[in-house]
């Protein structure tokens, strides 16, 4: 039996605790049944034939009868070893049931031979992606977005996938759309304040915990989750203008920002070095004069046309 995995837990997320596990077995070898089968099987043909020619010649009658009688004996217990004949191939998986009770699951690839009475269903093992459809749903904020995720995703646990839900390729489809959602309504579109997270700007932390809800929600299908990504995210059509102008608007405010910053920064350059080579003695209204000025060059969008002072500092 497999080692049991400690279940994570998501806050707002429990998942019932599975009733089974997989439990791992092999089987005996198959192209020695296979040769036994076919043994049988001709053997029994062999018999019969033997059994119903020497009844026909009225010879030995008690042999011919009592090989007319195991010859389709024989052959119907090669039939009946003939469907115990198991082939598994690589990146597939064979749960075992014996009259509706769980065996155990066959998962080393080849020819094998079980009880011809068990029933077998095929589960596949290799990495599968799902990604959902574009959903519409609102962001922490009540702004309507649409978003959709991939996720890749495998089967751990062939067990829990087959008895713990009906369809686990569907519980999966559907408990990765529940986790997109839930995901979207807990953060912003955009970040607010510096180390806000965003789903917009904080990609890798919120990708994280879309992985880690989404394990937790199909962790009792017997499901490991590899990855999930988010492959679209936009405002809803009816916002998104709306939504557009208020970026423009926030990065315009951002640079005039910068620009403003940098412009103090630059006048008090100036001041400090004109004090210090005394190039000229400006007192404070003249100081105010210049900032100003200054500020004007330095933070307007357009070109600023200059004005020749021929007289003295105070014409």
């Amino acid at each position: 039996m497999t080692a049991q995995h400690e279940e994570p837990h998501i806050q707002g997320v429990e998942m019932p605790a599975p009733k089974v596990s997989e439990q791992l077995i092999r089987g005996r070898a198959g192209l020695p049944m296979l040769a036994l089968c076919l043994l049988a099987l001709l053997g029994g043909i062999a018999l019969t034939i033997t059994g119903i020619a020497l009844l026909a010649s009225h010879q030995n009658g008690a042999v011919g009868g009592t090989l007319a009688a195991l010859g389709p004996v024989a052959a119907l217990t090669g039939l009946v070893l003939w469907a115990g004949l198991t082939v598994v191939a690589p990146g597939q998986a064979r749960v075992v049931q014996l009259f509706g009770r769980y065996k155990g699951t066959i998962r080393a690839d080849g020819f094998a031979w079980v009880n011809p009475f068990t029933s077998r269903r095929k589960i596949s093992t290799r990495i599968r992606n799902h990604e959902t459809e574009t959903a519409k749903v609102n962001d922490a904020d009540g702004n309507p977005i649409q978003i959709a995720a991939v996720v890749v995703w495998q089967v751990e646990d062939t067990a829990k996938a087959v008895f713990e839900v009906d369809d686990f390729v569907e519980f999966v489809a559907i408990q990765t759309e529940t986790a997109v959602r839930h995901i979207a309504n807990q953060y912003p579109y955009d970040a607010h304040q510096p180390g806000q997270l965003s789903l917009r700007d904080s990609t890798e932390e919120i990708t994280g915990q879309l992985s880690a809800e989404i394990a937790v929600r199909v962790s009792s299908a017997g499901v490991r989750v590899v990855e999930s990504r988010i492959t679209q995210l936009a405002y809803a059509p009816e916002v998104a203008q709306v939504m557009l102008q208020r970026q423009q608007a926030g990065a315009v405010v951002a640079a005039r920002r910068l620009i403003v910053e940098g412009a103090v920064g630059m006048v008090e350059e100036a001041l400090d070095r004109l004090a210090e080579r005394d190039v000229v003695e400006l007192d404070e209204e003249r100081k105010a004069a210049m900032v100003s000025n200054l500020l004007v060059v330095l933070c307007g969008d357009r070109g600023t046309q200059p004005v020749v002072n021929t007289g003295s500092l105070y014409q």
